[in-house]
């Protein structure tokens, strides 16, 4: 079922991709198909790929392992702990305002290079030096490449043994609970597994640019854009870029979301308390505005929820359970926490829906998910 939705999504177009699905614990449904790159390498099981937004689902889940822990405060400034973030008026943007992207301040350096970008120590440097665009918490800003940054910060400040975002993440968050293929940096011996970029994204840099605001463009310089050309070089691939450098299989992203899915435990390890996952499903203040940095249709995204996660947007639909983050190029996480599944999709083709015409490439493969779980779950 799932091998005959993969086929009619590549006969759509698509180059290579992998889809998983959870429930519970288990892995239910996993397949696969399609190339790597130019040689002709074949998708597998252990192909990895660039999931670009999808990351930030990770990132969150992060400071909220430290919220749990009690070691951030999400409504304390972040100059609390980043004392010299509090400068040129950003002493009262706080985590919260950060994970809800209402920080104001959503831009990258002025003068960043995707080397740059690469230099976590730079990106800080300049961040510290940031004049908000907005005051906190009085606009929507979506910290489109930034948000890996502001979070990371925050969370390597406050984890006692001080250590870098990426060793963070893959020490507190993805090897507690299995997940052993979603990288915030991939190894120089993983480099072969990478599924090399295609894409079909339109304007410079691939940024659709209509409607664009100053802060649109500063959240998303040409320099750095989020499209093949940058996120084909192995400096990015190998770098920690944890708003939209993840590279992940579809099998760690349906698992880092059934950690949602299960209320904040999986394979009993518990990472987060049942009460901050619900807590997570609550939307963000003024979620019926728009947003300043997202252009065109996306500025009315689904409801951005208070914990850094969406509140839909996923194949399959929309609920009151429903935690998402998808990625440029339509990668995708989501989870139902109330219907106890997850699913991830990765895969090599970039896209928009305005440039797919007739049947979506993923259509089929939704169809096949919702069938899975239909009788998985006896609806």
């Amino acid at each position: 079922m799932l091998d005959a939705a993969i086929a009619r999504s590549l006969e759509l177009g698509e180059r290579g991709i992998q889809v998983a699905v959870m429930v519970g614990n288990n892995l239910v449904a996993e397949a696969w198909g399609g190339v790597a790159d130019d040689t002709g390498r074949p998708v597998d099981e252990r192909t990895i790929f660039p999931v670009f937004s999808v990351t930030k689902a990770a990132t969150a889940l992060a400071a909220h392992v430290q919220i749990e822990r009690g070691l951030i405060d999400p409504d304390a400034p972040m100059a609390t702990y980043w004392p010299e973030f509090g400068r040129h008026g950003k002493d009262t943007i706080t985590l919260a305002h950060v994970l809800a992207h209402q920080s104001g301040i959503p831009q990258m350096p002025a003068n960043v290079t995707p080397e740059l970008m690469c230099d976590w120590d730079w990106m800080i440097r300049e961040i510290q030096e940031f004049k908000p665009y907005y005051p906190p918490g009085t606009a929507n800003t979506y910290q489109a490449i930034v948000f890996g940054w502001l979070v990371g910060e925050a969370v390597r400040r406050t984890d006692p043994q001080h250590r870098p975002f990426a060793d963070f993440v893959r020490e507190e968050v993805m090897e507690p609970v299995g997940i052993m293929d979603f990288w915030l940096g991939v190894r120089s011996e993983d480099l072969a597994r990478v599924g090399v970029l295609v894409s079909d994204l339109a304007g410079p840099g691939g940024v659709l640019i209509e409607g664009a605001t100053e802060a649109s463009l500063a959240a998303k310089p040409d320099a750095v854009a989020l499209d093949a050309p940058v996120h084909n070089r192995h400096d990015v691939w190998q770098a920690c870029l944890p708003g939209t450098g993840g590279i992940a299989s579809a099998r760690s992203v349906a698992r880092l979301f059934a950690v949602l899915a299960n209320d904040g435990e999986l394979d009993d390890h518990r990472l987060l308390s049942p009460e901050r996952v619900r807590a997570m499903l609550e939307p963000r203040a003024m979620s019926n505005i728009p947003d300043m940095v997202l252009v065109g249709g996306n500025r009315w995204s689904p409801p951005m929820g208070a914990g850094g996660l969406w509140h839909g947007g996923t194949l399959l639909g929309d609920g009151p359970g429903v935690l998402c983050h998808a990625g440029l190029g339509n990668s995708i996480g989501f989870a139902d926490v109330d219907k106890g599944y997850s699913v991830g999709i990765t895969h090599n083709r970039l896209f928009t829906d305005d440039t797919v015409t007739g049947e979506h490439p993923f259509a089929a493969i939704a169809e096949a998910v919702s069938e899975i779980l239909a009788r998985i779950q006896g609806r």
